[in-house]
């Protein structure tokens, strides 16, 4: 009789044991699914700035629709080619303003 297969059984029966207990330790979750989403649904309300929107004003003075729309247009192509910055590390280099030359 070849020792492959007792091993194997062995494991099985191992594995089996090991989780009927633990099956004991499982329960269904009827308070976590009473709850569900709860969390979500409370952090999508706390960024809502003024709940009561519709009800009031119609619109707060500021800048209109178009005027937003073209200053995150020009905020966008900002980034897009930004400004090269000067080597800060390069003081007076090439300026011509030196006085080492020799020739009075």
């Amino acid at each position: 009789m070849k020792l492959v297969p007792v091993i194997s059984a062995r494991r099985v029966a191992l594995v089996i044991a090991a989780c009927v207990p633990m099956s004991g330790c499982m329960s269904s979750t009827p308070i976590w699914d009473a709850h569900f989403g709860e969390a979500a649904r409370s952090v999508a309300a706390a960024q809502i700035i003024h709940p009561d929107a519709p009800e009031g004003p119609a619109t707060p003075g500021g800048i209109d629709g178009k005027a937003a729309a073209a200053a995150m247009d020009n905020y966008d192509r900002s980034f897009v080619q930004p400004t090269p910055s000067q080597n800060v590390y390069v003081i007076g280099v090439g300026n011509g303003s030196s006085g080492g030359s020799g020739g009075q």
